[in-house]
């Protein structure tokens, strides 16, 4: 059985991110289309006046991927990537062990769909889902770890620096722990053996990722990308000098940001110069301005932070949308004008799916407890309260006896046509429901 939850009623999500999915006018500023298969239409003809260097990003695919099984539909996306009418939809991700929080396989998930309806809306064009790894990414401590049937599995380790370089020498230990919490049966073993050919068939964990994704997506035609790269960063030059020796993106962003925050709380923090520079074992802020010769001479060195990396992303890919989470739009909504300014298309951006298993065992005992599957995201409180409220032997709710004053003080509110009394009418009913709201509370307790 499916069923489905408003966005708005998990109470897990800012305005921001609802009025965006609402379609409200005070987000339209902050974006180009918002996500409709009509609109993707307006998209695709402003996304093919942007020049991009199909020929380098289907070198770099190829190259990237020489050394994987890829599937049939994986490398024909590639090679159709050299053509006009073939466009991405992107999504990206850190890397986590073993892919870490399951929303990570609903954002590749949400691609592949989005592509599908694509090609469904759209005939004429061709539509490659892409994932983007976040090999540079330094949050060691957000990705080293899983979380599977209450336990937490760490993989510890000394290295530092960009995660997607780190060697797999000292795995092992994680994946032997890994088999102790799956048990031995045919599932368990089919994922311990897909593991052990990722990690320890590769002398990174860009690669070992890379391996795991393709395992699991690959019969869909999902195309990897590894945006550190030194063609593709070449590349992105004009805007790396402009950024580290010009503050050339400060300006522009704060002024979409500050106007945003007339409305709405902003994700990103925004600094002078926003990229990092790489090193053996190290990824480290840019604070100060380098020359523009190491910058020519190094491109490969320099690594932009979160607010530059969508416009990297959007300079190099032949692309129309990006599925995020909720704070991955939020930030993309602060670089309207930076996408002005450098005259790269603003993608569409799409909320990735959620979803929550629930077996029927489980159901049965929720409703049996006088739940609905739409009360799952209440708190604690408001849950203690709706179970004693179904299940009190005595009778402690006062919603009839507050129905019934408010027909009393209507009926009172009829017999004048004084607007200035029937509103005094209306203060005093308003006072005594929340006097009866307060006796409900300490019946409950």
């Amino acid at each position: 059985m499916n069923h489905r939850i408003p966005y708005q009623d998990t109470q897990y999500f800012s305005k921001l991110i609802l009025d965006y999915l609402n379609k409200n006018e005070k987000v339209k500023p902050f974006i180009n289309h918002f996500p409709t298969l009509e609109n993707f239409d307006k998209q695709i003809t402003e996304k093919k006046t942007h020049q991009i260097d199909r020929s380098i990003l289907v070198e770099v695919l190829k190259k990237q991927n020489k050394n994987f099984s890829l599937s049939k539909d994986s490398k024909e996306n590639i090679e159709s990537l050299e053509f006009d009418t073939t466009f991405s939809v992107t999504t990206g991700h850190q890397l986590c062990l073993f892919t870490g929080p399951l929303y990570f396989i609903y954002k590749i998930i949400s691609t592949i769909n989005l592509c599908e309806q694509l090609t469904a809306q759209y005939p004429t064009n061709k539509f490659v889902p892409i994932f983007w790894m976040a090999s540079e990414d330094h949050d060691f401590l957000e990705i080293n770890h899983i979380h599977l049937f209450g336990k937490k599995m760490e993989w510890n380790t000394q290295q530092t620096g960009a995660v997607g370089k780190m060697n797999l020498n000292d795995f092992k230990n994680v994946i032997s722990e890994l088999k102790l919490v799956l048990g031995s049966h045919k599932n368990g073993d089919k994922l311990i053996s897909l593991f052990e050919r990722a990690y320890f068939n590769h002398d990174n964990l860009a690669n070992a990722t890379r391996q795991l994704v393709n395992e699991l997506f690959a019969k869909y035609g999902l195309v990897i990308i590894d945006g550190n790269d030194t063609a593709l960063k070449k590349q992105f030059m004009p805007q790396m000098k402009k950024d580290i020796l010009d503050n050339g993106f400060v300006t522009t962003i704060q002024d979409c940001s500050n106007s945003l925050a007339e409305n709405y709380k902003v994700q990103a923090f925004i600094r002078e110069i926003n990229f990092f520079k790489l090193s053996e074992g190290k990824r480290e802020l840019i604070k100060s301005s380098i020359s523009e010769k190491e910058i020519e001479e190094n491109p490969e060195q320099l690594s932009p932070n979160v607010l530059l990396r969508p416009l990297y992303q959007e300079f190099i890919l032949p692309n129309i949308a990006y599925i995020g989470g909720e704070a991955e739009v939020a930030y993309w909504i602060q670089l309207k004008t930076a996408f002005k300014q450098e005259k790269i298309p603003f993608p569409i951006l799409v909320l990735r799916n959620s979803a929550l298993l629930i077996d029927e065992k489980q159901q049965h005992t929720f409703e049996k407890l006088g739940f609905e599957l739409d009360d799952l995201f209440l708190s604690e409180d408001e849950l203690n309260k709706k179970y004693l409220l179904t299940h009190s032997n005595s009778e402690i709710s006062l919603e009839k006896d507050k129905k019934d004053l408010e027909l009393l003080y209507q009926n009172i509110a009829s017999r004048t046509s004084d607007l200035g009394f029937q509103s005094s009418i209306k203060a005093q009913l308003q006072k005594q429901l929340s006097s009866f709201d307060s006796l409900q509370e300490k019946l409950i307790r």
